[in-house]
Parts: C-alpha cells; sequence; structure tokens
C-alpha cells in the first residue's frame, strides 16, 4: 500500500495548495490530511455529498461514464475532487488558493497521486 502522507505531502508543494485528504465517500471519513486553511473534516463530509449527488445524477441520466474529476470554483479557492480508480469509494480531495495556483499543474498532479495509490 501507498504512504498515503508521502502523497499528500506532494501535491501541498504546489504553489497555492491549502490542505489536500484522501477521503472515503461511503461514510466522510477522512483516510489522511495534510495542509491546513479549511476545516478539512468539514469539507470532506461535504464533499463525499458532491460526489454522490453526481453518481446519482449519471445515474439517474443513464450515463455509463466515470467521474475523473470535479472541479469547484469559488471567488478565492479552487477545490479539486478526484475518485481513485483502484480504491473504490475513495477520492483525493486538494484546496487551492486561486491566486496563487496553476489549475492545470494542480489537476495533472492529483492525476499523479491517484496513480500512485493502489488500493486502501
Amino acid at each position: 500500500m501507498a504512504d498515503l502522507s508521502v502523497i499528500l505531502n506532494d501535491i501541498l508543494e504546489l504553489d497555492g495548495a491549502m490542505c489536500t485528504a484522501i477521503v472515503d465517500s461511503s461514510n466522510g471519513m477522512i483516510l489522511a490530511s495534510a495542509g491546513a486553511g479549511v476545516d478539512i473534516e468539514i469539507a470532506a463530509a461535504g464533499n463525499t455529498d458532491v460526489v454522490r449527488a453526481k453518481l446519482k445524477t449519471m445515474s439517474l441520466l443513464g450515463v455509463d461514464d466515470k467521474i475523473v474529476d470535479i472541479l469547484i470554483t469559488l471567488g478565492k479557492q479552487y477545490h479539486i475532487i478526484r475518485p481513485v480508480n483502484k480504491a473504490e469509494g475513495v477520492f483525493i480531495y486538494l484546496v487551492l488558493d486561486s491566486v496563487k495556483s496553476n489549475l492545470a499543474l494542480a489537476r495533472r498532479k492529483v492525476s499523479e497521486a491517484e496513480h500512485l495509490i493502489d488500493r486502501i
């Protein structure tokens, strides 16, 4: 199994990265987290609802596909949610300062991190 703290700390090296977590969407619990600036416990639970809602909507629409990532753009922050393909029901969550970050690089870094997680 991959060392989750190493993966998360690598993500936090991104310019503008505030905090990140690996979350179990079956219950909203954090499996690992790093950084500061957002109440990550509340954010993880709330974004679990976002993932569930998107999956339910896809099912209702008959969309036979998978979520690659979900981007939420706020006035001062970007929130990236990326499901982990090899770990059913688990996603990586990253909060970025939108002024200091490069969104394309952040999405790429989270994608690379997702591929490092083999199972939880």
